[in-house]
């Protein structure tokens, strides 16, 4: 009995630093090859739940997805909300499940189907201010900063409905982190998309990070733009390329000169691969307050989905795009389900480019090895040419930026040399011999070699 107690003590010690050694060799490399498919479980389906979202799995893993991104899934606060519904960005509470969407055990289902399907989980994360109803308001009200004026709540900037948080309280501090730490420890969630993260003061995070990743390592998504907020970098592996989008749809309706794009990506790219920075077209925001893809950009749209999944960096997307959704803007305060049809006509598009970023080391993301070169060409006013090299991968993107029909375009870099196969067309390009690309307006090339 003595011989078999200690044989078993001897294998649980095994078990025991077998799993500690892979806790210790758990990474999130994953993300130079990942892209972020953003969930908004109240619009996603007419159901508006997780286990609606489990459903769809298989159909966004065929797709190419390989990071699902939950809007925020805690409780919505009631006093004070906008709408029949009220805004996600609004908590009750930070360690409770938002009930229109289901139970916790709702939630872990869906995480536990993604993990096995191969999916990475973040969920959003409201930091910098809850809803008025919040628990803290009652249990912890000196969590909060108050207004002077009113002897109440301090309202955050320009949102009625919210309140904002005193981050000069240590013991705030250190609930926000349990709160974090409980949904990677409870639901085995593999990182956080921070919700106005510059809001927050950057030693917060600084602060959070190293003690929430005690669990285990987890991928970090900002929402700032690092060209204005650089320190932020010292916490998060990526972050918003605002200025990009708020430029490319200035670019595309007031028809500015190319320059203007490339000067910004010039700036973007001197910031190094000490972090990624994430492209898209829309989210939830944008989508429901400035307009779809189409709205904004028109024609340009899917060249620019083109240019977030290959530039260097990681691809957003906000579900729906698939459709795509063309002028439907959806409700923010209220039950407005995503108009499935059963087509999706982008799915394709969608799952040629998320395979080439997955499976091409050219297209790493921060990746010191993977380099991205601003290419000429004969059309230097109207086209965007550049070339995504890793070894002997290579990765060329022509995009035509402008509404030129049958524009006749030729690389004029030596550097580019060989034969090319078009992911889209399939055809093959050989460069050795200085072909003339035709283009339509507003078309997008991607080559592999």
């Amino acid at each position: 009995m003595k011989k078999l107690f200690l044989s078993a003590m001897l294998g649980l010690s095994l078990i025991s630093c077998s799993a500690l050694q892979n806790q210790k060799t758990m990474t999130t490399d994953w993300k130079h090859t990942t892209n972020i498919y953003e969930v908004n479980v109240r619009q996603f389906s007419k159901e508006g739940t997780f286990k609606a979202v489990e459903k769809e799995l298989p159909r966004l893993k065929r797709m190419g997805v390989e990071t699902l991104w939950f809007m925020p899934i805690t409780p919505i606060a009631q006093k004070n909300k906008k709408g029949t519904l009220g805004s996600q960005y609004a908590a009750q509470d930070y360690t409770s499940i938002n009930p229109e969407f289901g139970t916790l055990e709702d939630f872990k289902s869906v995480v536990n189907e993604a993990h096995k399907m191969g999916f990475k989980v973040i969920i959003d994360w409201v930091a910098n201010h809850t809803g008025w109803d919040h628990v803290w308001t009652k249990t912890h009200p000196d969590f909060y900063l108050m207004d002077p004026k009113t002897n109440d709540f301090q309202i955050a900037s320009g949102m009625d409905d919210i309140i904002e948080l005193n981050y000069q309280n240590p013991k705030m501090r250190e609930a926000m982190i349990e709160a974090m730490k409980y949904w990677v420890r409870e639901t085995d969630i593999d990182g956080f998309r921070c919700d106005l993260a510059s809001w927050v003061e950057v030693d917060f995070w600084q602060q959070a990070k190293p003690e929430v990743e005690t669990i285990k390592p987890l991928f970090w998504l900002g929402e700032y733009d690092e060209l204005d907020n650089p320190d932020y970098a010292t916490v998060f592996d990526a972050s918003y390329s605002w200025k990009w989008m708020h430029l490319t749809k200035e670019f595309y309706q007031k028809k500015l000169p190319i320059t203007d794009l490339t000067n910004l990506l010039s700036q973007y790219s001197a910031i190094g691969n000490k972090s990624l920075r994430a492209w898209f077209t829309t989210n939830h925001d944008e989508n429901t307050w400035n307009g779809t893809e189409y709205e904004k950009y028109g024609e340009m749209a899917k060249t620019l989905a083109v240019f977030s999944a290959t530039w260097n960096g990681v691809p957003l997307m906000y579900n729906g795009q698939e459709l795509p959704l063309l002028n439907k803007r959806l409700e923010f305060f209220e039950k407005d389900p995503i108009p499935w049809n059963g087509e999706n006509k982008l799915e394709n598009f969608y799952k040629k480019l998320f395979e080439l970023k997955s499976k091409n080391p050219a297209l790493r993301g921060g990746d010191d090895q993977a380099t991205t070169q601003i290419l000429k060409t004969s059309a230097p006013d109207q086209v965007l040419a550049y070339l995504r090299k890793n070894g002997n991968d290579e990765v060329l993107v022509i995009l035509n930026l402008s509404d030129a029909q049958h524009l006749k375009v030729q690389i004029l870099d030596e550097t580019v040399k060989g034969k090319f196969k078009s992911i889209f067309s399939g055809l093959t390009t050989d460069f050795d011999t200085k072909p003339t690309i035709e283009m339509y307006k507003w078309e997008h090339i991607v080559f592999e070699k």
